[in-house]
């Protein structure tokens, strides 16, 4: 299966008024069970409105912006696109805003650090 990742956009919920915001966290938590469910679900969860940590490659660390770009993320492992694209509309419903999915690339020599060991050995 390919990994995709369902992203919202860091204000893409700012028109659900705040007495709205239980329904909809039990809507996003259903679809989160169905996909369980499914076995396709791999993670998710919104980002903190806080700013970023930038940490260069010698280790500094310094403060970057608040979130603008991604609000949250649901990372599904799905069979085909069409049916990504179909738990993304059941993630878009429930957390009442458009969602973006991008397909992660293939990389057999994770695949196979990821898998579980043969026990047979």
């Amino acid at each position: 299966m390919t990994r995709y990742l369902i992203s919202l956009s860091a204000h893409a919920m700012d028109h659900v008024p705040d007495a709205d915001m239980p329904a909809v966290t039990k809507a996003a938590h259903e679809a989160v069970q169905a996909a369980l469910k499914a076995g396709v679900w791999v993670f998710g969860g919104g980002l903190e409105d806080q700013r970023a940590s930038i940490v260069a490659t010698d280790g500094t660390v310094s403060d970057g912006p608040y979130p603008e770009a991604i609000g949250g993320i649901s990372v599904v492992d799905a069979p085909s696109r069409e049916e990504a694209l179909e738990w993304a509309a059941k993630i878009a419903a429930a957390c009442r805003c458009a969602v973006e999915v991008w397909q992660f690339m293939p990389d057999p020599d994770l695949d196979a650090m990821l898998s579980p060991a043969d026990s047979s050995r």
